[in-house]
């Protein structure tokens, strides 16, 4: 199902407040291409979409506004309440287990990232999907609204899916099947918090669960898409010789488990505790070969008995797979490089704003070492430009072929 948001007139709605009206400050171009991230903490619904949307309707009715928001809040009177502010403006949005901001992370907050102009397109869409099935056919339902688009030079499509249903790769599967290979992906995993119960998509106001929202994006100037995870192989390449799904059996014609534990020199806790195994796995991912990159899968868990091991996504049989190291410092580092390496993309026009999305378990490790709010310093980023995103659980990153699932991982898009 999907919802189109093509009109130009940005200041038609006589209800918004003249100091909501666009900045007579911005010239023409900023005008015709606009990124504004708002925020908010404050509990209280109406409050919290007023604070986090003054920033954006300052400059005016986005075509855009994507709702990242703790579950902490009420989400469906703050989606209802966006969208009712809206109007016309196009919605979509999910749960996290954190939302990021410019220099600093927020915890328990909402945050609206909108873009605006009539230099951008936009068209949204959803597909429900369910526990069984997945969300193959959803991706692919949420992606059709890439038909309704009247495309300008650059396209992509953004989604957001529900982290807890299935092989999150379904995602990516399901969007190829409506797209193919020549659209860029881009997107994120839903969270609640670390909970993982439960999480919430977002679209027009209506909030779903096992669902994937996407919003097809279309612009007169460049978007471009950076990838960055800070992890190295710790071992030889070997060949995944049994797995099923998101179950992980054998490596090199060995129990998967077995394999990691001696790789990690792994205590004698870990060997037995699922809790211990759990913490532990958070720094030790396992990386897939492509052709042109590693993929990183988050492992998640282990099967004592059947000696097999968990992972947030699909690692396909007869692939290659690493078993990755790395530490604060590489991490840091990639967080630090992934807008610059978007930016490059942008074909020597500046970045207007990005989107960051990062794997909660990079945000896991950096907190235990206090230096979060470090990690989103962001050298490269010049002071004015709008960064905003989330922590996700899976990460959608795909500028080529037909993959483009990550764990630990950040990614960004950067709008020129």
């Amino acid at each position: 199902m999907s919802t189109v948001h093509q009109t130009d007139n940005v200041d038609a709605d006589p209800a918004v407040h003249d100091a909501e009206r666009p900045d007579a400050a911005l010239d023409d171009a900023a005008r015709h291409r606009w990124i504004r991230v708002g925020t908010s903490t404050d509990r209280d619904p109406d409050r919290a979409v007023q604070e986090a949307l003054t920033p954006v309707l300052a400059v005016g009715i986005p075509r855009l506004a994507i709702i990242f928001c703790s579950p902490a809040h009420d989400l469906a009177a703050i989606s209802r309440r966006v969208k009712q502010t809206l109007g016309d403006g196009d919605v979509i949005g999910c749960s996290t287990s954190g939302e990021l901001v410019r220099d600093h992370a927020l915890s328990g907050g909402l945050l609206i990232w909108a873009l605006g102009g009539d230099g951008f397109a936009v068209t949204t869409g959803f597909g429900q999907g369910d526990a069984q099935k997945g969300l193959r056919d959803a991706a692919f339902e949420a992606a059709q609204c890439i038909e309704q688009l009247e495309r300008k030079q650059h396209t992509i499509l953004f989604l957001l899916a529900d982290g807890l249903c299935g092989d999150q790769m379904e995602v990516v599967r399901g969007a190829y099947d409506a797209c193919g290979a020549q659209v860029p992906l881009m997107g994120g995993c839903a969270g609640d918090d670390m909970a993982l119960q439960s999480t919430r998509q977002i679209h027009e106001g209506d909030l779903l669960t096992n669902a994937v929202v996407a919003a097809a994006i279309t612009s007169d100037s460049p978007m471009a898409i950076g990838i960055a995870h800070g992890w190295e192989p710790l071992s030889e390449p070997m060949l995944v010789t049994g797995s099923s799904g998101t179950t992980l059996a054998s490596l090199d014609d060995r129990p998967a488990l077995d394999v990691y534990l001696d790789a990690y020199e792994a205590p004698e806790e870990v060997r037995r505790d699922p809790k211990a195994f759990f913490t532990f796995a958070h720094t030790r991912p396992i990386g897939i070969a492509r052709r042109n990159r590693t993929e990183i899968r988050y492992v998640y868990g282990a099967d004592y008995e059947k000696r097999t091991l968990t992972i947030f996504a699909e690692v396909p049989q007869g692939a290659m797979a690493y078993l990755m190291k790395g530490s604060c410092h590489s991490v840091l580092e990639a967080t630090a490089d992934v807008c610059a390496l978007a930016e490059q993309s942008l074909h020597g026009m500046p970045a207007r704003g990005f989107m960051l999305l990062e794997c909660v378990a990079r945000k896991s490790l950096l907190e235990q070492a206090g230096l979060l709010d470090q990690s989103l310093r962001l050298p490269t980023v010049k002071p004015g430009v709008s960064v905003g995103g989330f922590y996700t659980y899976g990460e959608i990153a795909r500028t080529e072929g037909s993959g483009g699932l990550h764990n630990q991982t950040v990614v960004a898009l950067a709008l020129a």
